[in-house]
């Protein structure tokens, strides 16, 4: 199965350019191309785009996507450092994550006191 950009695009659910933005950042470095210099996009090459689209959805930056895809391309013996490296992340993660349910329970106890107030009004 062979997939043009506009094709894996809409499989993807990202435009165009947004691949060829990682293309130009080094971040597709098994993408293969066709005699004509088209991009082919192969079942491995999408689940890799996913996987950038979801790192940089978790916060990492451009430059960790570059270090993760340049330890990728190294091969297996990286691993060690890529684990490092998501280890870092996850951790960075779970701190914003603390950060974001301390911003819910503010709202909703704000929210908890206006229907109270609301109520209230309502006697």
């Amino acid at each position: 199965m062979s997939l043009s950009i506009k094709e894996a695009s809409e499989r993807l659910g990202i435009p165009p350019h947004t691949i060829r933005f990682y293309e130009r950042k080094g971040l597709l470095p098994f993408l293969q191309r066709d005699p004509y210099g088209n991009r082919i996009f192969e079942e491995r090459d999408l689940e890799w785009i996913n996987l950038m689209i979801w790192f940089r959805a978790t916060g990492m930056t451009v430059a960790g996507l570059e270090q993760f895809v340049e330890l990728a391309v190294q091969g297996d013996s990286t691993i060690p450092q890529r684990q490092d490296l998501l280890e870092k992340h996850k951790q960075k993660l779970q701190e914003r994550q603390w950060e974001l349910d301390r911003a819910f329970e503010a709202v909703n106890l704000k929210l908890a006191k206006y229907a109270e107030i609301q109520n209230e009004k309502r006697k």
